[in-house]
């Protein structure tokens, strides 16, 4: 079973502070980071910095874009996707 990541990369907003954007087409340039598309996930690596660690930034980057990202799929029909491959089993 395939495990679909979000790739997520940092932007300058000019006054030496980043924000942290979903790269949905995985075709953004510079160095990209891989989290697993839920909130409590993407909330851990916040707690833990690891977005900063990942794409090798200083300082705390904006990451409201992310979250609201994630939040959005947290939708029915994500859950749908989720117990689909859930409630599927071989003989």
């Amino acid at each position: 079973m395939a495990v679909e990541l979000l790739r997520v990369v940092a932007e300058s907003t000019g006054n030496g502070t980043y924000a942290l954007v979903v790269d949905t087409v995985r075709r953004r340039p510079g160095r990209g980071a891989w989290v697993h598309p839920e909130p409590r996930c993407v909330h851990q690596a916040i707690r833990r910095r690891a977005f900063q660690r990942a794409l090798r930034i200083t300082g705390s980057p904006d990451t409201s874009a992310v979250v609201e990202h994630v939040g959005s799929l947290d939708g029915p029909a994500h859950r749908a996707t989720e117990q689909v491959a859930t409630n599927m089993s071989t003989p």
